[in-house]
């Protein structure tokens, strides 16, 4: 047999397999399939064997291996499982791999973010603390090399993959600068390279936390308790998951458990093919109240939307921002031959209060209900499951997470979309800087804006002034946030980010009404903790 057979036969077998994987999970729901459903399931998989026998066969060109590939993971996999729903999803070896590089949140290399822009390999951002920003490397940076092999014409993805490896190693990179006559030459050490989920966690005021979760992997509720703790005299907190699209439930149940009472419900799980899951809080915040505003918008989903849920429903939060996305099924990921792996949903979650938060996607395109989530938005309150808080307060199900207080997500204008697309402020900050550096009293005046507006007439980016004016604050601290970054790291070019972010500072404002529903929650504890105390026995 030859390797292209063999290869058609993996890539067959792999597809029966998810295809068994998935039938197993639906008959443990209904129990022994009926010699009907049997025969039917049959008739259709020796279907798609004809078919795929055909197209073989007879195909107008050679299906070589990545045609195969394609085909399965790419086509009849896929086409399956968004049959099923729009998050239950096949992940190919690459993929694969990935996804648990992520929920791990760590992976080993030299640590930095790199894009491709113009043909060129761009460094974005080193992470701090790794061997790329003890180096020296900065934003703006150009990879022209990698172990003296040119990097013209590659991916960014192979030019991550050859700065990755194990712990210890050595990798030459060759980095073109502007301002610098010649390119500059690094030889690093590969390193385990962590990747937190906080990225951002400060005294925004005097006594108030600012933390910015960015999604929830396997260090998370870990890194939240150590964020907790390095403040003193916590007087309050802005909880920010705008844009956290979820990830793992455990780790949002362990953040959940840091702020509720000990006992109290965080989220249960409900399904056919498993038992029903419960998850309480079990150590619980220790005591230790203090307002929190929790900053959400339409992406912010599944995990992020669970600890979300479940401060909301037991008033231990005040939710602003905008409604969320509405990802309550719970995917369950299964190790599939070749190191490729199924995300199949088997839980619906349900917040304290018995809320359903998964949006309606029947009849709904995949682009609909990614990116026009009010098309799949119950088209009033009336329409929607009605529930209530530990205090009465009156929350919806079936549609996300309705804020508390509504704060929009500001709109952006054709001339700012066209400077971000253009990355303006990060070619411009290298620019910038090719000559000269600044100090943390760094501010865009009237001279830094001239040489930006001249920046832009230079690489043809059209602008007016009435462009500039109409959005001069935006700019400012675009211009600002890219060059402290470069010159000072990530970290404080975020911080100059939260320190303008217009949301951020109006959820700020309703710290003294969160601390109100705080009281009122604590008072109701309170009351039923006695209420149990005086039952009699």
């Amino acid at each position: 047999m030859n390797a292209r057979a063999r290869r058609a036969i993996f890539v067959v077998t792999l597809f029966f397999a998810v295809c068994a994987l998935a039938g197993s999970l639906l008959q443990r729901t209904v129990g022994a399939q009926s010699s009907e459903d049997e025969s039917h399931l049959r008739d259709n998989l020796k279907s798609f064997t004809s078919v795929y026998a055909l197209v073989e066969q007879n195909y107008a060109e050679p299906l070589n291996a990545d045609r195969t590939d394609a085909a399965i993971y790419d086509g009849a996999i896929p086409g399956m499982l968004r049959v099923l729903d729009p998050h239950s999803n096949f992940y190919d070896p690459k993929a694969y791999a990935r996804m648990r590089e992520d929920q791990r949140g760590r992976y080993y290399g030299i640590g930095m973010v790199i894009q491709q822009q113009n043909n060129k390999t761009y460094v974005i951002t080193p992470y701090e603390n790794t061997p790329s920003f003890r180096a020296g490397i900065k934003p703006g940076d150009v990879i022209a090399a990698v172990d003296g092999k040119s990097t013209d014409g590659m991916t960014s993805d192979l030019v991550a993959k050859m700065l990755k490896g194990p712990k210890g190693t050595h990798v030459h990179v060759t980095i073109a600068r502007l301002g610098q006559p010649k390119p500059l030459e690094f030889d690093l050490i590969r390193d385990e390279i962590p990747h937190p989920s906080i990225d951002l966690a400060y005294e925004i005021r005097p006594g108030v936390a600012y933390i910015h979760i960015s999604q929830f992997q396997e260090t998370t509720g870990q890194e939240f308790q150590n964020a907790l703790n390095s403040f003193t005299n916590l007087k309050g907190l802005v909880l920010d998951l705008r844009g956290n699209p979820g990830g793992l439930l455990s780790q949002a149940v362990d953040v959940c458990d840091h702020l509720l009472t000990k006992g109290q419900t965080i989220v249960t799980q409900r399904g056919r093919a498993y038992p029903d899951q419960n998850y309480v809080a079990v150590h619980g915040n220790g005591g230790k109240f203090f307002p929190i505003v929790v900053l959400v918008n339409r992406n912010t989903a599944s995990a992020a939307e669970i600890v979300s849920g479940a401060l909301q429903d037991h008033d231990r939060a005040l939710i602003v921002g905008e409604t969320t996305f509405g990802k309550g099924l719970v995917q369950t990921v299964y190790n599939l031959s070749n190191n490729s792996g199924l995300a199949l949903t088997t839980y619906h979650y349900y917040t304290p209060s018995g809320r359903l938060i998964q949006r309606n996607y029947s009849g709904v395109s995949l682009y609909d209900y990614y990116y026009n989530h009010a098309g799949a938005l119950p088209s009033n309150s009336t329409n929607r499951e009605v529930k209530l808080t530990d205090s009465g307060r009156t929350v919806y199900g079936g549609g996300g997470i309705t804020p508390d207080e509504k704060i929009p997500t500001p709109k952006s204008n054709d001339f700012q979309d066209n400077l971000i697309y253009h990355s303006a402020f990060f070619h411009f900050a290298a620019h910038y800087l090719a000559n000269r550096s600044v100090d943390k009293n760094f501010q865009v005046d009237d001279a830094v804006l001239k040489d930006f507006e001249q920046f832009l007439t230079s690489q043809n980016i059209p602008w007016t002034q009435a462009d500039i004016d109409g959005v001069k604050d935006w700019i400012k601290v675009s211009i600002k946030e890219k060059i402290v970054t470069s010159q000072f790291g990530q970290l404080q070019g975020l911080r100059v980010l939260a320190d303008w972010d217009p949301m951020i500072q109006k959820a700020i404002t309703f710290l003294p009404e969160a601390q109100s529903l705080e009281n009122n929650a604590h008072k109701v504890l309170m009351e039923k903790a006695e209420a149990r105390d005086t039952t009699p026995q």
